[in-house]
């Protein structure tokens, strides 16, 4: 059964940065699509950015030349910086990894049948 668990997040000024890890067990790591995820309250899940199966990198557009997902393959640990953090970053972070195939077709896809881990709180103050 995999396991994912992040950790990285806390409460931060904005413009400053943090930097979100995701660590995995019971899972290959090299190949799957895997992203971050995040939800405010009283708002709907949204992706952040994911890692496809190719190693395309893809962003959401209010993240895009802010934040960077990435691989340690080593650690089997996904990581995501984040960089010049806003205050609409404010919200729970989580990791998602693909559970059925490889691919996320270069979209956000990631769903309830896939991995998810618990989440990490990203506070934005501004």
């Amino acid at each position: 059964q995999a396991q994912l668990v992040e950790s990285g997040g806390g409460s931060v000024q904005a413009g400053g940065s943090l930097r979100l890890s995701c660590a995995t067990s019971g899972y290959s790591f090299s190949r799957p699509c895997m992203g971050w995820f995040r939800q405010a309250p009283g708002k709907e899940r949204e992706g952040v950015a994911i890692i496809d199966s190719d190693g395309r990198d893809i962003y959401a557009d209010a993240v895009q030349g802010r934040f960077t997902i990435s691989k340690d393959h080593d650690k089997n640990t996904l990581y995501l910086q984040m960089n010049s953090l806003k205050a609409d970053d404010t919200s729970m972070y989580y990791c998602a990894a693909k559970r059925f195939g490889i691919s996320c077709g270069g979209r956000m896809i990631l769903s309830e049948d896939d991995y998810w881990g618990q989440g990490t709180q990203v506070t934005v103050s501004s």
